[in-house]
């Protein structure tokens, strides 16, 4: 009886002390922790789409040289134009012999090379990482890639049966920096090298890089520097002062410390800034926390009480009573009379008085004093009245606590610039699934060019090839002019829709399904020589895993990519294809995004009300040029506010949590103490009175090992005296709990 009563009181008084540190613990600067979180966030993003750019731009200069056409009698001169005249972003290259690092050929601006071991730097294995190098005042990446040429004989004269080594370049190209991109009104981004020096500089709409905090490069870099090697370093920080308003900062490394990258050596760290408007109203919950938690307090020591005086203390002294009958019934001589001489005391009320008081009617008849007695069968209020009660003073605390008190305004709760960095957040996420749709169509349309005049085995090899290197596809098919597949690599393709588009781009072949069908095309092109194929058109199918991979970002939530009817197309979270947005406000969000007949869009955010509380949603089109710029597509996000540190959606979060918590337990507790105790309480009731009415055959037997299966015993001991004395009647002798007993109640 005493462990659910204790538990009671201990657990109520462990939610009061947790409500009181919970919410005294919200805090609330000038700025709100939410902003600067996602200032981090952006910073984080900006860096991953930087990296993305430099890993992409890496591995064509090597997929370049790798594919060229080489053959022992490539010259250098011819390899190098064949290896750069495509290449628009090059601004300087060369070619250089693995072996001696002698130049072989050149071009374009002059490639720095000072610090560059060319002979170790082509002998070793694996991918050889970009470099950063400065080159007339500016600073530039190398990007490296080895070429392996058939050998040549040199000399007329040469044994025809000596073994020739082949030939090993090395081509190194410069290209300028890319500079990160910016988004999101007043904002600033800057690229900083490893000293703090910023090497690229942007700004958004009426952001002044110039009026930047000058401290911010230093300190980013700084605490890169200082940042754990385990994790993708990122934080926050915060800037000056200027009126009433503060620059809130993030930084981010380009480098992933989570694994092998192109970027991993450059020392890069990207840093965002934004003047905010500084909150002056003062967040203090101290108060409701001590008046919340001091109220618990009172009604958890008040059911303890009420239960220790009403329930524990009468049961004790029913036990004890029970006990000394029992005793009295089993034993002989003066002691027996003297444990039954004294009445029963009838404590508490419902099922204790009435066990005390046919106890009382049992005590008498093992004296002899009575018969069997019947009770009436009406009963008043028990101790089950008291457990409903007992739970309903915990509800009157609880209620206000879950549906009432520290409500979260959802209009004004979320601080703007929460909302601004959530849809910041939304177009950059646009631009990355952008820039990655745009890279496959770009290698796929570069794959298109070996294929014209070529046998069915070469372009299966090909594409094969192709397939191989890019992951990100799951088939590769050539349709003829009718749109039919005439050769195919990869999975079983998942088109539906049959047709010969004009162009290239990014479209999707199906309408339906388990998986949404994303492909990019591009158009195969004539042989020389002979008559246009027109129609003849490469399909790549791109597996949606891959695209659903890149959409989850920390803090950024649930993220969809949408076509023009807004059914999803791929998303972080579980989804079926085609299907709608989650919620209708999702959908009204994302249709909000188109702009004027023929016009790209532009994004929006709000905070939606939601069955689960308020969420900062935001959407943007998925492309403004490019590829997929005619395809209308969108991507939605949709962040929970109680998964931001907003102040005000902190406090509902956790005095709800307070209030479910200490529901939960106090019904717990009180259901316990109804299991163990009132609900055998009830049992033994009906028992004891049955006994007290002269039934001698129901054997009781104790199923608990507590104090109730103690006052059943004691029950089973009066109930065989009782029987033995009728049995005795019966057979001629004289009633009494004993001869002894009678003897000794005559003497008295």
């Amino acid at each position: 009886m005493r462990p659910p009563i204790a538990s009671l009181v201990a657990l109520l008084l462990v939610v009061a002390a947790l409500t009181m540190i919970s919410l005294n613990g919200i805090h609330a600067g000038r700025v709100p922790q939410a902003v600067s979180d996602g200032e981090q966030q952006i910073a984080a993003d900006t860096a991953l789409s930087m990296r993305t750019t430099i890993d992409a731009e890496a591995r064509t200069v090597r997929r370049t040289a790798s594919d060229y056409p080489a053959t022992s009698t490539s010259t250098p001169a011819t390899a190098f134009k064949g290896l750069t005249s495509a290449r628009k972003a090059i601004l300087g290259g060369v070619l250089l012999d693995a072996r001696t690092g002698k130049l072989l050929a050149a071009g374009g601006r002059t490639v720095q090379l000072a610090g560059v071991n060319v002979v170790k730097t082509a002998s070793g294995h694996g991918a050889i990482p970009p470099r950063l190098v400065t080159s007339g005042g500016t600073r530039q990446l190398l990007y490296f890639a080895r070429l392996t040429l058939p050998a040549q004989q040199e000399d007329a004269n040469q044994d025809q049966n000596q073994v020739l080594t082949q030939r090993r370049w090395l081509l190194v190209v410069s290209e300028a920096l890319p500079g990160p991109a910016v988004y999101g009104d007043g904002r600033t981004a800057q690229l900083l090298d490893a000293n703090g020096t910023a090497l690229a500089t942007a700004a958004h709409g009426t952001a002044s890089p110039a009026a930047a905090d000058s401290g911010l490069p230093s300190a980013a870099t700084r605490a890169a520097k200082e940042s754990a090697r385990d994790t993708d370093a990122s934080g926050s920080l915060l800037g000056a002062a200027t009126g009433s308003k503060r620059t809130v900062a993030g930084w981010a490394q380009v480098a992933s410390t989570t694994g092998p990258g192109d970027t991993d050596g450059l020392g890069l760290v990207v840093l965002t800034h934004r003047a905010v408007p500084a909150t002056t109203a003062a967040v203090d919950y101290s108060g409701f926390a001590l008046q919340a938690a001091g109220a618990l307090a009172v009604l958890a020591l008040l059911l303890g009480l009420a239960l220790h005086f009403l329930l524990q203390q009468p049961l004790l002294r029913l036990y004890l009573s029970a006990g000394r009958l029992a005793r009295g019934a089993t034993e002989d001589g003066p002691t027996a009379w003297e444990e039954l001489s004294r009445p029963v005391p009838v404590h508490g009320f419902g099922e204790l008085a009435r066990i005390g008081r046919a106890l009382e009617s049992l005590r008498r008849q093992l004296l002899g004093e009575s018969g069997p007695q019947e009770f009436p069968a009406r009963r008043g209020p028990g101790y089950r009245a008291l457990a409903v009660v007992g739970v309903l003073v915990v509800v009157c605390w609880t209620v206000p606590m879950i549906f009432m008190l520290n409500r979260a305004d959802t209009a004004t709760a979320v601080p703007a610039p929460v909302l601004a960095v959530q849809q910041t957040r939304t177009e950059i996420a646009s631009n990355r699934i952008r820039q990655s749709l745009d890279q496959l169509y770009t290698d796929l349309s570069d794959v298109t060019a070996s294929l014209p005049g070529t046998s069915r085995a070469a372009q299966a090899k090909v594409l094969r090839h192709v397939l191989s290197d890019h992951k990100q596809f799951r088939s590769l098919y050539l349709l003829d002019r009718s749109g039919g597949i005439t050769l195919r690599v990869g999975d079983t393709p998942l088109r539906t829709i049959v047709h010969v588009p004009d162009g290239g781009g990014i479209t999707t072949v199906n309408t339906s399904g388990r998986i949404p069908a994303i492909a990019a095309y591009a158009q195969v092109p004539a042989a020389k020589g002979k008559a246009p194929a027109a129609g003849v058109v490469l399909f790549g199918e791109i597996d949606v895993k891959a695209l659903n991979s890149i959409l989850p970002r920390p803090k950024l939530g649930s993220v969809w990519v949408t076509d023009g009817d807004d059914k999803v197309l791929a998303a972080s979270v579980g989804y079926r294809a085609f299907q709608s947005l989650p919620d209708s406000g999702l959908s009204r969000l994302a249709r909000a995004t188109q702009g004027a007949p023929g016009t790209a869009g532009t994004p929006v955010s709000r905070v939606l009300h939601t069955s689960s509380g308020p969420s900062v949603d935001a959407a943007a089109p998925l492309a403004q040029s490019g590829p997929t710029a005619h395809l209308g597509w969108h991507v939605v996000t949709a962040e929970p506010a109680a998964a931001l540190q907003i102040p005000a959606v902190q406090a509902e979060q956790r005095t709800m949590l307070a209030g479910i918590l200490s529901l939960t337990l106090g019904a717990a507790c009180l259901g316990w103490l109804y299991v163990v105790v009132i609900r055998p309480l009830r049992s033994v009731a009906v028992l004891v009175e049955r006994l007290a009415g002269g039934d001698r055959r129901t054997v009781l037997h104790p199923v608990n090992h507590d104090e109730v299966g103690s006052v059943t015993r004691s029950l089973e001991l009066m109930r065989q005296a009782l029987a033995e004395r009728d049995r005795t009647a019966r057979s001629g002798h004289a009633a009494g709990p004993s001869p002894s007993l009678r003897q000794t109640t005559l003497q008295r």
